[in-house]
């Protein structure tokens, strides 16, 4: 049990210590000492009110003109002083708990950011544990009073209020005897080890129904959000969303009420009663020394609001308690999401630094040799000993059906993962070796999904190679041999339009259009240095002679380049140099388009069918299509 509160209370706190030095070392030592000042003026308040119920009948006896009048007025004064102190410093302690929690988040948030591009691989964030994790931290960066920053503020918050607990104490001890004054604080500890106890595990179930939480979140999202509206209203979904919005809030909900009530209830009850036992024995013991003569009113005064004000203090924290919790979860989460992606970077083929990729590679050919490859988690192979040449020059064309292995072939030539088995070889040296930062600068990838930034045309393009000197004149150029300029020359600020309807003075672009600022950012990067260039099914949501007129115009903007064309569409790609059939996970056929259907083989006996389903209105899956 001890060993489990070390790990559950005291580490955690430990990570939340050593976040401080991120705030500055001048405020760390400011707010301590204030947190220090706020925990000793409600003692000296304290204090100061006990010895002015003292000085009252002495007062009241000489008159207002009497000396001990004076000290009565005097010490009135210095508590009346007191009590605005800790009224003016207060929001100071907040002021200053709020500059720390920017400092700390704003740093967390930078190394998040940083921990979540550093990988070069997109395994980690693939897997459903590391994504809880990161869920998990930017949750409560999200929630300003429970952010890892709260958290750190809330901890030095603590100081004024165990100070505070700690002056009671030692006055109850003076005051009564220090038997009482150990029973009042071993009952305030223990009160207080039920509250943060109770929360810390009522937080941890808010962690185990996160799965449920996220599913709520996407589904209110998606319901509010502009990028569904259209579905949502033109196929009646806003019914069927909302009673699955419903079941996934009740589902997170119906577990964390019950347990609430198991964690809270019994265990406050009991805590409570200790305290009242404690407390009332002590103050009865007061009262007994009082009326035996024992102790001055002076002294009974500060007894009473001396117990009173420690048993108190096992309550609940609001500037603390809930803050120091959820930000330690944030804390760890973050941790436990870096500890994954370290990972993800050891199982890396190159444990350093790769060689240096030379300019004009791939100068012979990219090669895959005995490729196997099958995702975390997941027990079927989709490589499975593939081979395969991409000769330098050449436009290579790789057709197979859905799930045939082409979309991981792209990710394992730009190194996104590593192959399970066999290895990829640029000009005859591993690929592993080379440095890939380098070799990802030598390849530009327009992905099935490719992204449409919120940015401006001319960024959108520019995207396509960062890297390189920003030249609108090569912007554009690009643009135009994309076929995309005049478009962008029409919208309301030309390339700095940004694509968007969501800004002021934004416009958004057809599907069509979009594909051409896509393939823009291409030939952009193939200006920077670029020498590889894959399209990965770009195009899928075009109909068969969209596509085809896409590609044909690409195999001619790019001749000369080594370039991958990838489609589950046979008859897209027939102006390829060479045409590679996948099936499996392996090469079955490869040849130029003529020489595949003179071979009369898989590649022939697909292309028929899917020209079959062309006709007749289906698309290459044969599913009916809108005319």
């Amino acid at each position: 049990m001890l060993r489990s509160w070390y790990r559950t209370a005291v580490l955690p706190r430990r990570d939340i210590a050593r976040l401080l030095p991120t705030a500055g070392s001048g405020l760390v030592i400011g707010l301590t000492t204030l947190n220090l000042v706020l925990g000793l003026l409600p003692v000296a308040f304290v204090l100061a009110t006990s010895v002015v119920v003292g000085q009252v009948p002495a007062a009241v006896e000489g008159g207002t003109g009497s000396a001990a009048w004076s000290s009565l007025v005097r010490t009135f004064v210095l508590a009346a002083v007191l009590f605005l102190a800790r009224q003016v410093l207060a929001p100071v302690q907040t002021a200053l708990g709020v500059r720390m929690q920017r400092r700390i988040d704003g740093a967390l948030r930078d190394r998040a950011l940083r921990i979540a591009l550093r990988s070069t691989s997109i395994a980690p964030m693939e897997d459903q544990a590391t994504l809880e994790a990161l869920t998990e931290a930017t949750r409560e960066f999200e929630a300003d009073f429970r952010s890892p920053g709260a958290s750190a503020a809330g901890l030095l918050a603590l100081v004024a209020r165990y100070v505070q607990l700690l002056g009671f104490v030692a006055v109850i001890g003076v005051v009564v005897s220090w038997p009482a004054a150990a029973a009042v604080l071993a009952a305030t500890l223990v009160f207080r080890y039920g509250q943060r106890g109770g929360l810390r595990r009522y937080s941890q179930v808010w962690r185990n129904v996160i799965g449920f939480r996220r599913r709520s979140v996407y589904l209110r999202e998606v319901a509010m959000g502009p990028a569904a509206a259209k579905e949502m209203r033109v196929f009646g979904l806003a019914g069927w969303f909302t009673d699955e919005y419903s079941d996934a809030t009740r589902r997170m909900l119906d577990p964390v009420a019950a347990r609430r009530r198991q964690i809270y209830l019994v265990p406050y009850l009991v805590y409570t009663a200790i305290g009242l036992v404690v407390g009332a024995a002590v103050l009865v013991s007061i009262g007994r020394s009082a009326a035996a003569g024992e102790i001055t009113l002076t002294a009974l005064a500060l007894g009473i609001q001396a117990v009173v004000a420690a048993i108190a203090l096992g309550e609940y924290y609001p500037e603390s308690d809930v803050q120091t919790q959820y930000g330690m979860q944030a804390v760890a989460a973050l941790a436990e999401f870096e500890e994954r992606m370290d990972a993800a970077e050891a199982r890396l083929a190159s444990s350093g630094p790769g060689r240096p990729v030379p300019p004009g590679a791939p100068e012979a050919s990219v090669r895959f040799e005995d490729v196997h490859f099958t995702y975390p988690g997941s027990g079927r192979p989709v490589l499975d000993g593939l081979d395969l040449d991409l000769p330098a020059g050449l436009c290579t064309a790789i057709v197979g059906v859905n799930g045939a292995g082409k979309t991981t072939l792209v990710k394992l030539l730009t190194r996104l993962h590593e192959p399970t088995a066999g290895r990829l070889t640029v000009d005859g040296t591993d690929l592993a070796d080379l440095d890939v930062a380098a070799w990802r600068r030598q390849v530009s990838v327009v992905f099935q999904d490719f992204v449409r930034y919120e940015l401006s045309a001319s960024d959108n393009i520019l995207v396509g190679a960062v890297h390189a000197p920003r030249d609108p004149a090569v912007v554009r150029g690009a643009a135009e041999r994309a076929g995309i300029a005049d478009a962008v020359d029409a919208l309301p600020a030309g390339f700095d339009t940004t694509l968007s309807r969501a800004y002021e003075g934004g416009a958004d672009l057809s599907g069509g259009q979009w594909q051409r600022i896509a393939i823009a950012r291409s030939l952009y990067a193939l200006e920077a240095g670029a020498r590889l260039l894959v399209l990965d099914e770009p195009t899928s949501a075009l109909d068969v002679r969209a596509e085809a007129a896409f590609f044909d115009r690409f195999v001619d903007l790019t001749r000369g380049v080594t370039s991958v064309l990838i489609s589950h569409r046979f008859s897209s790609v027939r102006r390829a140099d060479r045409i590679v059939v996948i099936d499996a996970g392996r090469v079955v056929e490869q040849g130029t388009h003529d020489e595949l259907v003179a071979a009369d083989g898989h590649y022939a006996r697909l292309f028929r069918l899917q020209a079959e389903r062309f006709a007749a209105g289906l698309d290459a899956d044969g599913n009916e299509v809108d005319a």
